[in-house]
């Protein structure tokens, strides 16, 4: 009974936070890590999940790209120590019910998107140089919202800043860095910690209940991975927490997980879990979400000391592929985390024809944006301008793929295929019309011999343009139709490729995701749709000069699904009033 007050009492402290925070001013933001094989979700309050954000979608540290395969639910940093008073206290960014940092009002406490070897003013973080393919920079403490109910300030002030890379050997972890400095008061044997909810598995599953934990207790590196088999399958790739904590003073380190009914819930009970120096055995066959608290110190910190923290989060295709990459992060460490980098994106246009498109990506007049001048300080070898080509690619699904290789132009040197730069326009045919194409022009460098460092390639979602092939809208009505007609609902249109109907709004395909399409319409005109007994069910307004279809989602005017029958629509065109009848079939 006592845990069931104790959960009751945790939501409803969420619902008035929510309330605090909208009462007062505070400048909540999110940015999405994209370019890489991961896709995560960070926020300006220092959590790995949407927090209390408008993050719409639903990435949870997915890996690979559209695997739909989640790894966290939660994530966060903890801070806790003894205040000037003796009391034990620890601030979370993030545990179960808790957010307790947050950003100012201020505009620069938005998150700063910085581009590698770019130079950004940012307020708390003057002259800083962008790290990677996507640099993201935040600032957030524990003492800006004042009344948090239940939370103690220890007037402690993070600055942020997260890396990810666009091609391999570095594409598959998202590198974090904090500062930590506190404002007012001294914090005596202070413990730094990460908080993580796991979820690893298929999100459409909803259901990952067997996630095992580990810790290697020589690279100090937690493993959250999934059991195998179980609802949510097989997962590709378990996440690993690979940590750089201060060297000096020597560090004690902590690891344990708890269940929903046993979580620390106050600060007390949080500062024990987190310096304990306990290091619990591996869970390797309890069929359980994971609630993981990792920590180490301790550290004596004075007002305006700044601790420096480095952590990874970690993936690959297997588990001994992540063990590699993070071993593979020891050697970035040494180089400061600066590799070799990719050309700078290409400048790509694309336009469509019917049943085709024609790209075109001419080098910018700017030689700092002109990926075939590129310089790149972090080569080990000699070559000074090491743009080797271009590669075109083409996808049915979405912007991050799966991509398909179409074309690749490179300069004639002793790297295949030798085609040479005669060219920078790419023309395809025999696509669909009326459905969407992606298409991406990267710009790819020459391998770095001396320290065996692969061809690096900019980021396809750097380039990635969505285009939808068709013929420009007629004079007037007279030969419009629907496709597919007869609608089937025991066909699945969304496994089509490319598909004809896409999930919106969720990742799921749902019941207001179908589609049917009215093609040759003119520029300006109104389709209405009615039951056989002449009922209106929907309208659509066309205005277009450039496309010639609408979709309808085979929902009324009120937002219910239509029903199976014969249905019949009018197309008026609105220039010179001619009025075009027909007829379409539903079979669900």
């Amino acid at each position: 009974m006592g845990n069931k007050k104790i959960l009751i009492g945790y939501i409803l402290f969420t619902i008035l936070l929510i309330d605090t925070v909208a009462a007062q001013k505070t400048r909540l933001d999110w940015k999405l890590h994209n370019v890489g094989k991961v896709r995560q979700v960070v926020t300006n309050m220092g959590t790995m999940n949407k927090a209390q954000t408008n993050y719409p979608g639903l990435v949870m540290s997915e890996f690979p790209p559209n695997s739909n395969e989640e790894h966290l639910i939660q994530g966060g940093v903890w801070i806790g120590g003894i205040a000037p008073n003796g009391d034990t206290l620890v601030s979370v960014t993030q545990d179960h019910y808790y957010n307790e940092f947050f950003p100012t009002d201020s505009r620069g406490d938005s998150i700063w998107s910085v581009a590698r070897g770019d130079t950004a003013q940012i307020p708390y973080w003057p002259n800083y140089v962008g790290l990677s393919d996507q640099d993201f920079v935040c600032h957030y403490s524990d003492d800006f919202i004042t009344n948090i109910e239940n939370h103690t300030p220890q007037n402690i002030e993070i600055i942020q800043a997260s890396s990810a890379w666009s091609s391999t050997p570095v594409d598959e972890f998202i590198l974090f860095k904090y500062k930590i400095i506190p404002k007012k008061h001294p914090i005596k044997k202070a413990y730094i910690g990460f908080w993580f909810h796991t979820g690893v598995g298929v999100i459409n599953t909803a259901n990952y209940i067997d996630d095992l934990l580990m810790y290697d207790r020589t690279m100090h590196m937690v493993t959250m991975k999934d059991a195998p088999s179980g609802d949510d399958g097989n997962a590709i790739s378990p996440v690993m927490c690979r940590v750089w904590p201060p060297v000096s003073p020597a560090p004690s380190y902590t690891f344990g997980y708890y269940e929903h009914e046993n979580m620390p819930y106050n600060d007390p009970l949080k500062y024990q879990a987190m310096s304990s120096g306990v290091i619990m055995e591996d869970r390797t066959d309890q069929a359980s979400r994971g609630h993981v608290v990792y920590s180490f110190g301790p550290y004596d910190m004075n007002v305006g000391d700044t601790i420096y923290v480095e952590m990874a989060l970690v993936f690959g295709y297997g588990e001994r592929a992540a063990r590699n990459n993070a071993t593979y992060l020891d050697f970035m460490k040494t180089k400061k985390f600066k590799v070799p980098s990719p050309p700078p994106a290409p400048t790509v246009k694309i336009e469509p024809r019917s049943k085709g498109i024609h790209l075109s990506w001419y080098p910018p007049a700017d030689s700092t944006k002109n990926p075939e001048l590129y310089y790149d300080p972090n080569r080990s070898d000699t070559i000074r301008n090491p743009f080797e080509g271009y590669r075109i690619y083409k996808s049915s699904k979405g912007k991050n793929g799966p991509w398909t290789l179409m074309a690749q132009y490179d300069i004639k040197d002793n790297i295949p295929p030798n085609t040479g730069l005669s060219t920078y326009e790419y023309d395809e045919e025999g696509l669909l019309n009326n459905v969407e194409y992606y298409f991406a022009v990267t710009a790819y460098s020459k391998p770095d011999t001396t320290i065996n460092f692969p061809s690096q390639e900019t980021s396809t979602s750097a380039t990635a343009l969505t285009v939808i092939p068709g013929t420009v809208p007629p004079k007037t009505v007279g030969s419009v139709y629907v496709v597919p007609n007869p609608y089937r609902g025991d066909i699945a249109y969304n496994s089509y490729d490319p598909p004809w109907e896409r999930p919106t709004g969720s990742r799921q395909w749902m019941e207001q995701d179908r589609k049917i399409q009215f093609v040759n319409l003119p520029e300006k005109c109104e389709i209405k749709i009615y039951t056989l007994a002449g009922d209106l069910v929907y309208k659509i307004e066309h205005y277009d000069k450039n496309i010639g279809y609408e979709n309808w989602n085979l929902t009324s005017l009120v937002g219910q699904a239509i029903s199976s029958g014969i249905y019949l629509f009018t197309v008026e065109d609105q220039i010179n009033g001619k009025v075009q009848p027909g007829k379409f079939v539903i079979i669900k």
